[in-house]
């Protein structure tokens, strides 16, 4: 019989569904995980058989594969967060009911709404948030007052924050009326508040933000507060490239003109500027 080897204590945590082997670590760090009824420390490895708990709750490892992948529609005013030691409004009230332990791949900031994936997978949702994956998200991005030219080049070529430049995005400009306007933009990176600190890099102040789109799911028809199951073929779309007109769409490519310089930048705008109205079609990495 082969020899059972111990593993990392943040990768059973993540196998678990708990939270990313990050997350993990900060729990650990935290003081929030024990192992055989002593505080965990980073570098601890478990086995099987040994008793997990993190905060108070024993974690296992889904049997037999028994993993569920759900899609939540968030409303405004709840954290991205299983437990609020402050008592707010949290998404694990909106799931309660799924009848298994899932956790939130990413988050939405509290006044953020639209599509959310929860799941007890721990290794699919690394690969959906790990960088290299490059997952990319859509979102509708209502901002106030109005955006030029000059602003939609900083917010697709990336902007300062924290002292370096964000990943190329896509930006486009849905509808616009006296005051405000809608956008349309695709990233792939995942940062704390990102859209609405790039939006205020440039001067623009963030109204309404909804994810509408993970990977090559919508959302669709979901009413806020509602989750659903992803059918197989779903989970799988979630890590899936865009298509634009049929073209295959790679933030790579994004990346490869956008950083040669601005005039190369300005061509491919015009390519793609008419999004508007174009079906983004999506193929398996």
């Amino acid at each position: 019989m082969a020899k059972i080897e111990p593993i990392r204590l943040q990768k059973f945590i993540a196998q678990c569904g708990i939270a990313s082997r990050r997350k993990a670590e900060e729990l650990i760090l935290g003081g929030h995980v024990k192992v055989n009824g002593k505080t965990a420390i980073l570098g601890d490895k478990v086995l099987p058989t040994d008793k997990v708990f993190v905060r108070g709750k024993r974690i296992v490892v889904p049997k037999g594969g028994n993993y569920r992948y759900i899609m939540l529609n968030k409303p405004r005013g709840f954290i991205t967060t299983m437990n609020d030691e402050r008592g707010r409004k949290c998404v694990a009230q909106l799931v309660e009911n799924v009848g298994e332990r899932v956790y939130p791949i990413g988050r939405l900031d509290k006044d953020s709404e639209g599509m959310l994936v929860f799941t007890n997978d721990g290794d699919f949702a690394n690969k959906v948030m790990h960088p290299k994956n490059n997952v990319y998200k859509i979102y509708r991005v209502t901002v106030r007052p109005s955006i030029d030219e000059d602003q939609l080049v900083k917010l697709e070529t990336g902007v300062e924050l924290d002292g370096r430049k964000t990943a190329p995005a896509y930006v486009h400009v849905i509808h616009k009326e006296q005051g405000r306007v809608v956008l349309e933009m695709i990233l792939h990176e995942g940062k704390n508040r990102e859209i609405r600190r790039m939006c205020e890099a440039v001067g623009l102040e963030v109204a309404r933000l909804k994810r509408t789109q993970i990977g090559g799911v919508k959302m669709g028809m979901l009413k806020q507060g509602d989750w659903r199951d992803l059918t197989e073929q779903e989970v799988k779309k979630l890590l899936a490239n865009p298509f634009l007109n049929g073209k295959q769409l790679k933030f790579s490519v994004f990346e490869k003109y956008f950083r040669n310089g601005q005039s190369n930048y300005l061509l491919i705008r015009q390519k793609i500027k008419g999004f508007h109205g174009i079906t983004i079609k999506c193929v398996q990495n």
